[in-house]
């Protein structure tokens, strides 16, 4: 009599007791993908070749197979949680050493990196001082904390309407002090090589038909002795370039210890002379103030993107994603992680949203996929199994003992 049919049985109902075991202790697990137990049966060899009359010798556990659904995505308080919609595994180093995970539970060490839980740091694409982000190969993404640089003021564009009802003024009278001798000004914040901010104005008189002397002062003192430029209006009622020469170039000194002189261009493009009210449509510079990261989000195509209290931002890396042409074949190491194998394929390494990889969502996770009724209701049929194979083996025993107590 046999009793390894009955007992590769109890051995494969106690493993898939195991596996899903382990699925429901991980139920809350984040970025967790449950496991099913994949059986087949076994056939002792047979060398007269007469399959058709074999019996089964009984079952065994064939692999443990991960189901890469996608889990319900839970939001949260912390930028650095981020959840992957779609395919894909978060890239993770640690000392060198390739993982990859779908739990997007991040924080940031001491110094700037991105790590998970256990210390594995996040990888993607770098970014240089100017925000441009190299791509030649994913690395430990780290934020710079450090502020940043200024930039100095180097063109203002004013684009405004001047009122041609206003009579002429003698150009010779400008006084910056007596608004008397204007019809208009306007100001505007400039930034030196150092990031301090000046106060840069503006002065509008008519001194003809079409005609305006601009005068400019930085900090209350008047740049020049007379006017910066002159702008000359068509009867259309705007700017008439064969006459005016734009942009203006200004030069002002100060006294801040950045570079003297300051230099900057002066720029009226788009600006009228129409009969109605004088109107500031808007007023442009491309300086800023030195700025410290006051915190950062990660776009949906894992752009990260740094907030500063000059209200200035940049791109500070990028997250990348992998996928597998075969994910089951990954090797699980525990912690989350993933480690490539032979039977998972090389990884595609991207941004996410490209191709067939699927797109980011910050201040959110990823829960686990295990769905706890359907565990429930496995472990019931598995324990149901369990008792069956204890049986097949309890019949066989007494068919055994019958035989046995033959006279």
């Amino acid at each position: 009599m046999s009793f390894q049919q009955g007992l590769s049985g109890l051995s494969a109902a106690a493993d898939q007791l195991d596996v899903i075991g382990n699925n429901v202790a991980n139920s809350n697990t984040v970025g967790f993908k449950r496991a099913e137990a994949q059986f087949a049966d076994v056939y002792a060899t047979s060398l007269s070749g007469s399959g058709g009359s074999q019996v089964g010798i009984g079952t065994q556990l064939a692999a443990v197979v991960q189901q890469f659904s996608q889990g319900k995505i839970t939001a949260t308080e912390n930028p650095l949680d981020v959840a992957i919609n779609g395919n894909g595994f978060f890239r993770l180093s640690n000392n060198g050493s390739i993982s990859y995970s779908r739990n997007g539970q991040f924080q940031m060490d001491s110094f700037g990196y991105i790590i998970t839980s256990t210390g594995r740091r996040l990888t993607g694409y770098t970014a240089n001082a100017t925000g441009a982000l190299d791509t030649s190969a994913p690395a430990e993404l780290q934020i710079s904390t450090a502020d940043r640089a200024p930039q100095t003021t180097s063109s203002v564009n004013a684009l405004l309407n001047l009122d041609s009802r206003q009579s002429a003024l003698p150009s010779a009278g400008f006084n910056l002090s007596d608004p008397n001798t204007f019809h208009h000004s306007t100001s505007v914040s400039i930034f030196d090589s150092l990031g301090n901010p000046h106060v840069f104005s503006t002065y509008y008189m008519k001194t003809g038909a079409g005609s305006w002397d601009v005068f400019g002062a930085v900090d209350g003192t008047q740049v020049g002795a007379g006017p910066v430029g002159t702008l000359n209006f068509g009867t259309d009622g705007f700017i008439d370039t064969a006459t005016t020469a734009l942009p203006f170039s200004l030069s002002a000194t100060v006294t801040t210890g950045a570079t003297s002189p300051f230099t900057f261009d002066l720029g009226f493009s788009g600006t009228t002379q129409f009969g109605s009210g004088f109107s500031v449509n808007a007023l442009d510079q491309d300086g800023f103030a030195s700025g410290r990261l006051t915190g950062f989000n990660i776009a949906p195509d894992g752009v990260i993107q740094g907030r500063y209290t000059n209200g200035r931002s940049a791109v500070l890396g990028q997250v990348v994603i992998a996928n597998f042409s075969n994910p089951q074949g990954l090797e699980a190491l525990g912690d989350n992680g993933f480690a490539e194998s032979a039977t998972s394929g090389t990884p595609l390494v991207g941004e996410p949203g490209t191709g067939t990889l699927g797109v980011l969502q910050s201040s959110a996770v990823e829960d686990s996929n295990v769905d706890l009724t359907s565990e429930l209701v496995a472990m019931i049929t598995a324990q149901r199994v369990y008792q069956a194979n204890a049986q097949t083996i309890k019949t066989q025993d007494q068919v055994l003992q019958t035989l046995v107590n033959l006279r």
